[in-house]
């Protein structure tokens, strides 16, 4: 494992770390032991960084990362997310008070003095604009409540106005092989400045695991079912806001990349680890095997660049103008 500066926080944090939303819920059937399991297998590989939110099954993710980090509090970093337990577009949702109230919250189920990473959850970009969050969690950051914040972002414009109007130190972007547009502008930036980046959604839902058909079918609880057509939120952060069937047929397109690599979840993280603007990657994850898998892509071949730009000449020609929501 490879341990990178997130941004400016003098926190190094795992390249390959583990995101819980598929822990916390919205993913289908859980197992809070097998997930336990999971994550200190993780924590024996070398992970020191995971990513969670509030509303990630109303905050049992942030319960299991408390249970499964006990005693080892300063040497795993935990970024937790906020916003989104209210009215996204109320601008009452972002007063002091309520910002406060989320990040009390936090602590307590995370059972911790101070969050590494406090993160914005995908506001809309009138809100980041328009109310006062950020000079808020500078405040927070000045009494030490927070080490660091950041923003999940959905949109490039909305990550080029974090980085020129507030002091975050990490972006959150959906970033995959299936969705490389933030990767042109946007990082370079990012990188210049530097804050940090984590890259989320790496596996599109799980499309480019491979493993899905179009007739693959999700149960009611898993949004993969009920957000696939932006039912419930952001069409974006389902399936990368590729439709589920377009999507299965470009995953079988650039199955190719497996080879001697592993599988297709391996090499399409590894295509994000070769990105040197990414900090880390974020994959979900249920079980042990699915972290051992996530976790062995840091070691799998890398890219030549001729396959690089084939990959990018993929995306541009055949996966953007398919790819549904603001981004």
């Amino acid at each position: 494992m490879k341990y990178k500066q997130l941004g400016n926080t003098g926190m190094k944090i795992s390249e390959c770390a583990l995101g819980t939303w598929a822990i916390g819920g919205d993913w289908g059937q859980r197992d809070d032991k097998e997930a336990l399991r999971a994550i200190d297998v993780a924590i024996e590989s070398g992970v020191n960084f995971f990513d969670t939110a509030d509303v990630y099954g109303s905050g049992h993710s942030e319960e299991l990362l408390a249970e499964a980090t006990k005693g080892r509090e300063e040497s795993i970093y935990i970024a937790t997310k906020f916003i989104r337990m209210g009215d996204i577009t109320d601008p009452a949702n972002y007063s002091e008070a309520q910002i406060r109230t989320y990040l009390e919250n936090s602590l307590k189920r995370l059972n911790r003095e101070q969050i590494d990473l406090f993160q914005v959850h995908c506001a809309p970009f009138n809100m980041l604009k328009e109310t006062d969050l950020f000079p808020i969690l500078d405040k927070l950051k000045q009494e030490g409540k927070i080490r660091a914040y950041g923003v999940s972002v959905e949109t490039v414009d909305e990550g080029l106005f974090v980085l020129d109007q507030t002091n975050a130190s990490a972006l959150q972007v959906i970033f995959n092989v299936l969705r490389q547009k933030p990767q042109d502008v946007l990082f370079p930036k990012a990188k210049e400045q530097n804050v940090g980046i984590l890259a989320r959604v790496p596996l599109a839902s799980g499309l480019l695991t491979g493993k899905y058909t179009a007739d693959t079918t999700f149960s009611s609880d898993d949004h993969r079912h009920y957000n696939r057509d932006g039912q419930a939120f952001n069409v974006g952060e389902t399936f990368g806001g590729l439709p589920f069937q377009k999507g299965v047929a470009l995953a079988n397109e650039v199955a190719w990349i497996a080879e001697e690599r592993g599988n297709l979840a391996r090499a399409s993280l590894k295509w994000i680890l070769e990105n040197d603007a990414v900090t880390s990657v974020i994959p979900g994850f249920r079980n042990v095997k699915q972290v051992q898998d996530n976790l062995a892509a840091v070691d799998e071949k890398g890219y030549s660049a001729e396959e690089m730009a084939r990959l990018e000449e993929f995306y541009w020609t055949k996966v953007h103008q398919h790819i549904r929501g603001a981004y």
